[in-house]
């Protein structure tokens, strides 16, 4: 009999003892499968729920209501005029002569004519007036000269008597500003027999290197 106490209390503990719970149950949930897949449906809604428009950036909608778009028959804007210039047909300044047609409507050959004539008539002729006189009286003529002589610059034709040295010379040729004015002084003083002012040392009849050669080669 005192065997079966111990056996006994052992079944009472066993039977007062509590359940021991699922691990794989989700505490409230039911199973953890179940959890999962209410999660996955929660998830999926919200991303199918519509984004915020951004902003600062207006739809499309309201664009078309704040600028509505013209009806087809409207005009888009106001068209700018073609330029036209206004020609004057009466400008003094504008000639028509070139053009026959032009002519012919308000010209004949009679009125033509008329026209010339007086155009004609007021023509002014100028008659040539006399060169004016030289100044300071007629000289010998340098060209006449050249043309008589025949010997080149250097060949001497005519004595000189005295000694008329370099610098005389060139003070003498000084006072003249070309040549050829010194050409003339110097056949007016009694050239080219004579050289009273020093411009023909060596005698060939040209004073101050005056050269008679362009004379000549023009009128041969």
């Amino acid at each position: 009999m005192r065997k079966a106490y111990p056996v006994l209390a052992m079944l009472a503990l066993v039977a007062c003892s509590p359940e021991v719970p699922d691990s794989a149950a989700g505490v409230g949930f039911g199973s953890y499968d179940n959890y999962a897949a209410q999660r996955e449906r929660a998830l999926a809604s919200e991303m199918t729920v519509r984004a915020p428009q951004q902003a600062g950036v207006p739809s499309a909608d309201a664009l078309s209501e704040a600028f509505p778009l013209p009806a087809s028959g409207e005009t888009r804007g106001a068209e700018a005029d073609p330029l036209t210039a206004v020609i004057d047909v009466n400008n003094p300044g504008i000639s028509d002569e070139q053009s026959f047609d032009a002519v012919a409507s308000r010209e004949t050959i009679q009125s033509d004519r008329e026209r010339l004539e007086a155009q004609r008539q007021q023509y002014t002729f100028i008659e040539p007036e006399p060169l004016p006189p030289r100044q300071g009286g007629v000289g010998p003529n340098i060209v006449q000269y050249a043309l008589s002589t025949t010997n080149a610059p250097g060949e001497a034709r005519y004595r000189r008597g005295g000694l008329t040295g370099m610098s005389r010379f060139q003070k003498a040729c000084a006072k003249y500003p070309s040549s050829d004015l010194a050409q003339q002084a110097f056949l007016s003083a009694g050239g080219p027999e004579r050289d009273k002012l020093g411009l023909d040392p060596d005698g060939d009849g040209f004073a101050c290197y005056w050269d008679p050669t362009p004379f000549r080669a023009a009128v041969n």
